[in-house]
């Protein structure tokens, strides 16, 4: 006990003694967050060296020097449609090219890029479109069904039609329309809807545009999450928020060096994917390789085609890894990197994928990334000294953060569990036309900073390495996904013969958890093929593909706490322990 009150006082950490810059250099420590936008970033950090290949897309290689002559193009063309700035241009597109394209184009004219998920249900799409009140759409071919009859209610004048295969190598194109391209409904192309190729020609023509007076502080992106509540909301993050990041990120990579590749898994509506895994890279210099879709039964080829420097997942990406025997003879050692986030990791599963590393040609041990998009993508990391089992690392530089008293601005000694709470010029500014929403999560300490609470519970060990303990805010991770139970239980509830329904997370073998729905239905109501049908039904019009139950039990009561409230933590048991048997 006294040993412990002698640790507490000489370590409890404060803005002014945090135990973990120790592990930085003075120089690092001194960061000062650039005051271009991420576009004028990019060009700055690129210099002279526009011949290096930037992406790299199933072969085709894209140089900095084409890059910019199609974002060029792009930004001409968005002006030619009528995009100011300061409007938003929604764009929802898997890893291709053209979102980036867009995403910079879109940042050059001063303008503000919506990324939202392509999977997103019909609905979700409406909703995002009209709270944003965006006024033009760059949109995956294969999203076009679900969305096109939403469109007349929201301000959508124009809608930019991408395909996958626009930037594919031919004979890899023509195969894509013969196969998939088949299935896809297509639009009548006409004023509303334009091809991207029809859309680039028209930047083409345009002429020249003036540079825009967007400032650092300014709006730059907006991404979606279901923040603590799990109600969509937009994260509005400025060039200084991402740019921020970017930096950060590049200090805690310190080895990488220009022409090195990443393979760029992590899709670009999830900060850790648009600013981690794509941003950050191209603005190092590196080859971004583009993956649309994870295909784990190929990953294997993948790697050995391209054979990355970096890698950045989640930890369903690494289970892909562990149970694929076709990665036994795969060569490894050009991997330097290996970087985890997303969701936390079991201790067993860093051995396993550590071990895996190590008898794969390579010496390294995976990385650690913690954050959430209220702060882009991570806000702490673990890296050479700081990479101890079970840590999530410590803070990036020119970040901080400290454990409080659950519900309180109050400061916890070092050691002992509370709410992770986290000071970064990465914290976003707020949600999106929701003041309410955003004071329940940044709040003003005594020191006058703001402060992100995180939801999420954690201590902080004597020299500074943080540990990731539980969750404060019910929410699943599917995938690297966050999928919010309160959510898919008010679209279920929708349903008129719906009394009550609790989700939860079930152990699922490669997705790491999946949601599953008990529901009671009211009591004249018997269970039945049509009611299971319509809820389905419900789930697919309003809810992501991956937020939709893996199943649907049906119960007469569910269980409650001593409160009179549904107990979902003892569905949760009785799911993990169904599993252990099963596994057994």
């Amino acid at each position: 006990r006294l040993f412990k009150d002698l640790i507490t006082k000489i370590f409890k950490h404060s803005n002014e003694n945090q135990p973990w810059l120790n592990y930085y250099s003075k120089e690092d420590r001194n960061i000062k967050v650039t005051n271009k936008t991420i576009y004028d970033y990019l060009v700055e950090c690129v210099g002279e060296d526009k011949d290096l290949i930037a992406l790299n897309y199933f072969g085709t290689r894209m140089s900095f020097n084409e890059l910019y002559d199609k974002i060029d193009s792009a930004a001409k063309a968005f002006r030619s449609i009528g995009v100011k700035e300061g409007d938003i241009v929604t764009i929802c597109l898997p890893n291709t090219p053209e979102a980036l394209i867009s995403f910079y184009a879109v940042n050059k004219i001063g303008a503000v890029a919506d990324m939202i998920h392509p999977l997103s249900a019909g609905n979700e799409i409406k909703y995002y479109l009209k709270e944003s009140k965006s006024r033009v759409l760059v949109l995956v071919d294969f999203a076009y069904e679900k969305v096109v009859d939403h469109l007349g209610d929201t301000l959508v004048h124009k809608t930019i039609m991408v395909s996958p295969k626009d930037s594919m190598p031919k004979g890899l194109a023509v195969g894509y329309s013969l196969t998939r391209g088949l299935k896809i409904k297509k639009p009548r192309f006409d004023s509303d809807f334009i091809s991207w190729n029809s859309f680039l020609f028209k930047g083409l023509t345009y002429g020249k545009t003036h540079k825009s007076s967007m400032r650092s502080e300014d709006l730059a992106v907006i991404l979606h999450s279901g923040g603590t509540t799990g109600k969509p909301k937009g994260i509005m993050i400025s060039n200084y928020n991402f740019n921020a990041e970017c930096q950060q990120a590049g200090l805690v990579l310190p080895t990488i060096k220009p022409k090195e590749k990443i393979m760029t898994i992590l899709p670009n509506f999830h900060g850790f994917g648009l600013c981690v895994s794509m941003h950050a890279p191209l603005c190092l210099r590196m080859e971004v390789i583009l993956i649309p879709e994870f295909d784990a039964k190929r990953f294997h080829r993948t790697i050995q085609k391209y054979r990355p420097n970096a890698l950045v997942g989640v930890p369903t990406l690494w289970e892909a890894m562990l149970s694929n025997k076709r990665f036994e003879d795969v060569d490894l050692s050009d991997l330097r990197y290996m970087v985890s986030g997303g969701d936390s990791m079991t201790l067993s599963m860093e051995e396993k994928i550590n071990n895996f590393l190590h008898t794969h040609g390579t010496n390294i041990n995976i990385t650690k990334g913690y954050g959430m998009t209220e702060c882009v993508a991570a806000a702490s990391f673990t890296f050479e000294g700081t990479n101890e089992p079970g840590s999530i690392g410590i803070p990036m530089v020119g970040s901080t953060i400290k454990i409080c008293k659950v519900d309180t601005t109050e400061e916890l000694p070092i050691g002992e569990e509370g709410e992770i709470c986290i000071n970064s010029p990465s914290v976003m500014m707020g949600y999106f036309n929701n003041e309410e929403e955003t004071n329940k999560v940044i709040k003003i300490h005594a020191d006058g900073k703001r402060w992100l609470h995180t939801g999420d519970l954690g201590y902080i060990s004597v020299d500074g390495i943080i540990y990731f303990t539980q969750r404060l805010k019910r929410m699943i991770v599917s995938s690297g996904f966050n999928v919010y139970p309160a959510q898919i239980e008010q679209v279920i509830e929708m349903h008129p013969d719906v009394s009550k329904c609790c989700v939860v997370g079930i152990p699922h073998p490669y997705k790491m958890h999946v949601p599953k729905a008990f529901i009671m239905l009211k009591n004249d109501v018997k269970e039945s093929a049509k009611i299971r049908k319509e809820i389905k039904d419900l789930c697919k019009e309003n809810l992501a593909t991956y937020s939709i139950p893996k199943d649907f039990e049906f119960r007469d009561s569910l269980p409650k706490t001593l409160l009179n409230k549904i107990d979902f933590k003892k569905l949760e048991q009785e799911e993990e322990n169904k599993f252990l048997n099963q596994k057994k």
